[in-house]
């Protein structure tokens, strides 16, 4: 299967998680992604667990290759200078203004290949009075507005994933691709830009939405009492997930489960917009009803009545699950040196084929010889 971005060459140069990930979801797709790193430590999350092959590394950095560029030495900017003049899409993190100051800039850029497709992330914007500032994860979810929907307000301990990282990752792989096809038409080179902030207020559309037409603050239960989820904790100590939403039957599914009728004709809970306003109450309500049996035999009445529900998983429990195996969801890649390196595979099909191959994240340095050598050859044809 020929992937959609096979023959589009991106070069990377990115640390962490946002320009790695955007890259990646690139690479996942077929394009060639070439990541760009300082010589001798490489992007810092290579070494958070002391090697150059950390699993934080793994993550973000598989079907890439890897060379080593000082961007301080004239040469090795030159190389770069080369690189970028056979590429379709340069992507960086940097803060704002530091790409300049490494001779990797847009304009100039633009000026060496006008097709190409430049994509800027930053953490707070490229300008504005918070631009200079640091930023990682838990910032962009803070000043989005984020936490407030996920803190326990009574003990708020940051918990979860890296959501603003890989939420703006995401956001810019799609502004590159939205780029790719302007220049399609246009046959223009285009600079793409998002921030942090940017893309997780973006992906906040429906609780800002809600504040928009209410006045109120959604808070950290607001979108679960709209939806009418919980989370019920059985007899055996384990954890399900129940997703009612609005439709009765699902509702009406679940008192059945539950063998609790009497709920239907509570005043409380007559109608989907009281269950709503009476959220916590119900969830007590359920909560009582739930600890009566292990987990395993809620899951067979829940089926059997079409509740929409999920046994609360984590990653061990869930790589075993029948649907995570159908799916094929896990894959193996081995690096010559480093070993195996288990991963997710991408999460598209396309024309009903699914990939399921990776090609190992790669050591720092790996590709070396062989990039500048594809470069020159392709820049000698190119002026032959």
């Amino acid at each position: 299967m020929t992937l959609p971005l096979h023959g589009v060459r991106v070069v990377e140069q990115g640390a962490f998680i946002t320009g790695p990930y955007a890259a990646m979801l690139l690479a996942d797709m077929g394009a060639d992604v070439i990541k760009v790193e300082r010589p001798e430590t490489g992007d810092a999350f290579r070494s958070y667990d002391g090697t150059l092959y950390a699993p934080t590394f793994q993550a973000f950095n598989r079907n890439k290759r890897s060379i080593t560029i000082d961007n301080r030495n004239d040469e090795d900017r030159a190389a770069l200078d080369d690189l970028i003049r056979t590429a379709d899409v340069y992507i960086h993190n940097f803060r704002p203004g530091v790409a300049e100051r490494l001779h990797v800039g847009y304009d100039r850029l633009a000026e060496i290949n006008p097709r190409l497709v430049y994509c800027a992330i930053s953490g707070l914007g490229a300008d504005g009075p918070y631009a200079a500032r640091p930023s990682y994860d838990t910032v962009a979810q803070a000043y989005s507005g984020m936490l407030s929907f996920t803190l326990d307000p009574n003990q708020p301990r940051i918990s979860g994933p890296a959501v603003a990282d890989a939420v703006t990752g995401l956001y810019a792989a799609q502004g590159v691709l939205g780029a790719l096809v302007r220049r399609g038409i246009d046959g223009q080179g285009h600079l793409v830009e998002i921030s942090m902030l940017e893309a997780m207020t973006h992906f906040l559309l429906e609780p800002y939405s809600s504040y928009f037409g209410t006045g109120t603050n959604p808070g950290p239960y607001g979108r679960a009492a709209l939806s009418q989820s919980f989370a019920m904790r059985c007899a055996d100590g384990n954890l399900v997930a129940l997703h009612l939403s609005s439709p009765p039957k699902f509702w009406l599914g679940l008192l059945e489960a539950i063998q609790r009728p009497d709920l239907g004709t509570d005043e409380r809970f007559v109608d989907h917009q009281r269950r709503v306003r009476h959220h916590e109450a119900l969830r007590v309500e359920l909560q009582e009803a739930f600890t009566k049996r292990p987990r395993a035999e809620w899951l067979e009445l829940l089926v059997q009545h079409d509740v929409p529900h999920a046994p609360v998983l984590e990653p061990d429990d869930a790589r075993s699950d029948p649907q995570f195996a159908h799916l094929r969801l896990e894959t193996t890649a081995t690096h010559p040196t480093e070993g195996p390196v288990r991963s997710i595979r991408p999460a598209h099909r396309f024309d009903h084929q699914l990939s399921t191959e990776i090609a190992p994240p790669p050591a720092l340095g790996e590709h070396d010889a062989e990039v500048r050598a594809e470069v020159a050859l392709r820049l000698n044809k190119a002026t032959a």
